[in-house]
């Protein structure tokens, strides 16, 4: 049964942990390019340079482009009701948060393609 890490450390740790860290950072790239919002990601990047990488893009694209970061969040399927629980009232902290949210999903689409 598919348990949703707690926060995004733990989550890349079990990413490494299962071998699927690979998949997942291909997972990331794939639909930021469906997104046309285009990353890419070295399938071999540390998990912290992941980490800081994608929140810098999402708090980027909420700062400059917030369209194509609606897009994003509706290409990859982050919940709408998770996102509208959020804090906006500090941009950093909203990005790191929805970096983790982005990172969950990606995580369970990876998950379950490989438990099936």
């Amino acid at each position: 049964m598919f348990a949703a890490p707690q926060n995004t450390d733990l989550l890349l740790s079990e990413a490494q942990k299962e071998a699927l860290y690979v998949k997942l950072v291909e997972q990331i790239n794939k639909d930021f390019t469906y997104a046309n919002e285009s990353v890419d990601f070295d399938p071999a990047i540390a998990p912290i340079d992941l980490k800081v990488q994608l929140h810098e893009k999402i708090y980027k694209l909420i700062q400059y482009k917030f369209a194509e970061y609606l897009n994003l969040l509706y290409i990859i399927d982050v919940s709408e009701d998770k996102i509208k629980q959020l804090d906006g009232s500090d941009l950093v902290d909203l990005a790191e948060q929805v970096t983790f949210l982005i990172l969950k999903r990606e995580w369970q689409k990876v998950w379950f393609r490989n438990r099936l």
